[in-house]
């Protein structure tokens, strides 16, 4: 599907640390990690939190909470899938954007996942689904869901909006989603490194394309508003991406908006979600007041 055939053009367009104006592709991965875990440090440390809850058995599979004041209320909550290509990062730098919401009243829960080689690609997306439907059956205060995903993230948070829940016997209010600097095509990694420790064939890379699985949106998902958000120095396959994906959700009935974020790298547009002045971190805080 990606109209760049040759192997070599694809590593590159796939490679988002090469496409950064600020650092080399070494050097932003290393900021990206210490402004991440620096960030989740600040957040760990101002706000209420529950740490390591496990919503299954498996190792991966645990949730970090941070909750905005009284835990027995009524709140928000938005749930944060880290990036990392699916074999990187973990929610213990995933707390970043905590503060600005908590204070805000919304919990905020970094999802962890057992990322590749342990786990692979229909393994995740399970457990990502499984996580939201633990946290609305565990915590009766939560009043609508909101999931925001970076990267990898991006694509694990639009492979929930595709749930059945009649399996999970749960239907979680899924109020607004927020994909930043997603894949949601995997076919045109199964072409490059990405793919090594992944090791999808292109059966599994379709079933878990959020492009090729969009479904019409119900009465309750017509409500859902849908932001894609791509940054301005992101590759051109991933601005495309991006693109044609609000695009199918558009034709299929769902309210979406594709953000296009100037002076911003696949890295930078979402480290800033620590920040009370980012626009995507107003965008969170306003999601449930808008409901």
């Amino acid at each position: 599907r990606s109209p760049l055939a040759p192997p070599q053009a694809l590593e590159q367009q796939y490679s988002p640390s090469r496409w950064s104006p600020r650092l080399g592709s070494d050097t932003v991965i290393q900021a990206h990690l210490a402004a991440t875990a620096a960030g989740t440090q600040r957040a760990r440390a101002s706000a209420q939190t529950s740490l390591h809850v496990p919503y299954g058995n498996g190792e991966g599979e645990k949730l970090d909470i941070y909750f905005p004041g009284d835990p027995s209320g009524t709140f928000p909550v938005l749930v944060y899938i880290h990036g990392g290509y699916w074999q990187c990062l973990s929610k213990d730098e995933s707390g970043f954007a905590a503060p600005p919401l908590v204070s805000q009243g919304v919990a905020v829960v970094a999802v962890g996942y057992d990322t590749a080689p342990k786990g692979h690609m229909d393994a995740m997306v399970l457990q990502v689904r499984r996580s939201v439907a633990f946290l609305v059956k565990r915590y009766s205060g939560i009043r609508g869901v909101y999931l925001c995903g970076h990267s990898a993230g991006a694509h694990l948070a639009a492979m929930v909006l595709s749930t059945d829940w009649t399996e999970y016997g749960v239907a979680p209010d899924i109020k607004g989603t927020v994909l930043v600097s997603g894949v949601y095509d995997l076919e045109p990694l199964l072409h490059t490194y990405v793919n090594d420790a992944l090791s999808m064939s292109r059966e599994v890379a379709q079933r878990n394309s959020p492009v090729l699985c969009v479904t019409p949106a119900a009465p309750a998902a017509a409500a859902c508003q849908v932001l894609v958000a791509v940054a301005q120095h992101d590759s051109p396959e991933f601005r495309r991406q991006s693109q044609e994906y609000s695009q199918a959700l558009r034709a299929a009935g769902w309210s979406v908006s594709l953000l296009d974020l100037a002076g911003v790298d696949h890295f930078d547009i979402i480290e800033k979600l620590s920040e009370d002045s980012y626009v995507l971190t107003q965008v969170g805080e306003e999601l449930p007041s808008s409901l």
